[in-house]
């Protein structure tokens, strides 16, 4: 949009980056967009463009940039601000995501995962920001939810008369865990959202990007999140492997922390079913839809838990699992 343009000529205008050609990055989910920047002498930035009026905000991002940062860790440094146009000049740390990096080096698994673990024991040590939001029993078992609100409904054409059972049931089996709110959640730490910096020392090899969701939680959120990835297969003995590293090294309790492990991923994998389906149905994104059965199998691994037996019944009784024709039937109402 013409409006935009001038705002980020403005911008960059203003912080010296004038002459720098850009080239779009690749997005995300959300209203946000990236641009590599290049000046003449190949210096690089990234920016940020987060349009308030389509509901984005940077001051979480810059929160947490700088906490992570303040920890050691390797998030994007902040070169210049404007937080009421919603434009950032961030570090450019480079295109080496985990994913890309496996892909190329399948030998370097194993080492990245380790990091990516590590990274998270040494987080874990810390004291969340004052103030940081709760990812709450009660908020997991409404984003939990968005399977019975654009899943099921976009699959079969009919609401589920179990939704507020299975909320209510989800929200008590959330409850019972410990520690629910005791560290920094980045809530999408996965294989497409880390890059690989080797150059660094420890565990600031590890780059981090799209934190600015970020809540207090428990600590075995995010390795759900990069060991139940929706984008790429984590073997089971890779995935069990990282859990005990984490264990080792935190020296939690590892019958609790399992059990959490297992209940949050079937929180975050529903949390998934449902966004996926909204992504697709509302926002005319059929592609997500792809991705579902990896996340189907996912969340049917997680509820083999004994902890979860009840919340398994409800669930494999009101969602169908996605079958070809229902993921046909899905991408043929896109945008519907």
């Amino acid at each position: 949009m013409p409006d935009r343009s001038t705002d980020i000529a403005a911008f960059l205008s203003a912080v010296g980056w004038a002459d720098a050609g850009a080239r779009p990055l690749a997005g995300d989910a959300s209203n946000r967009r990236y641009l590599r920047l290049t000046r003449p002498d190949g210096i690089r930035a990234v920016l940020m463009d987060a349009p308030a009026e389509r509901g984005e905000d940077v001051r979480p991002f810059l929160r947490i940039a700088r906490h992570l940062s303040a920890l050691g860790l390797s998030s994007p440094a902040i070169l210049a601000e404007d937080t009421r146009a919603g434009l950032l000049l961030l570090e450019d740390l480079g295109d080496a995501l985990f994913a890309r990096v496996v892909e190329a080096h399948p030998e370097m698994e194993v080492p990245l995962y380790e990091a990516a673990a590590d990274l998270l024991a040494e987080l874990h040590r810390h004291a969340p920001p004052k103030g940081l939001a709760c990812y709450t029993p009660a908020l997991m078992a409404d984003l939990a939810s968005l399977a019975f609100d654009w899943y099921r409904p976009g699959a079969t054409g009919r609401d589920s008369p179990a939704r507020n059972r299975f909320h209510a049931e989800t929200e008590t089996v959330l409850a019972a865990l410990p520690d629910t709110d005791s560290v920094l959640i980045q809530r999408d730490y996965h294989a497409e959202n880390l890059l690989w910096l080797p150059e660094r020392d420890g565990i600031a090899r590890v780059g981090l990007l799209d934190f600015q969701d970020a809540m207090r939680g428990h600590p075995a959120y995010d390795l759900v999140s990069v060991l139940q990835d929706a984008r790429r297969d984590v073997t089971p003995t890779l995935a069990e492997t990282m859990v005990a590293r984490y264990i080792d090294a935190t020296g939690t309790n590892a019958q609790d922390f399992i059990t959490a492990y297992h209940c949050l991923g079937a929180q975050r994998n529903l949390r998934i079913l449902g966004v996926f389906a909204r992504l697709c149905l509302r926002d005319g994104k059929p592609h997500y839809i792809d991705l579902i059965p990896r996340v189907w199998h996912h969340l049917l691994h997680d509820l083999c838990h004994p902890a979860l037996s009840d919340l398994a019944d409800l669930i494999q009784t009101e969602l169908p699992a996605p079958t070809p024709a229902i993921l046909a039937h899905l991408k043929s109402r896109c945008a519907a």
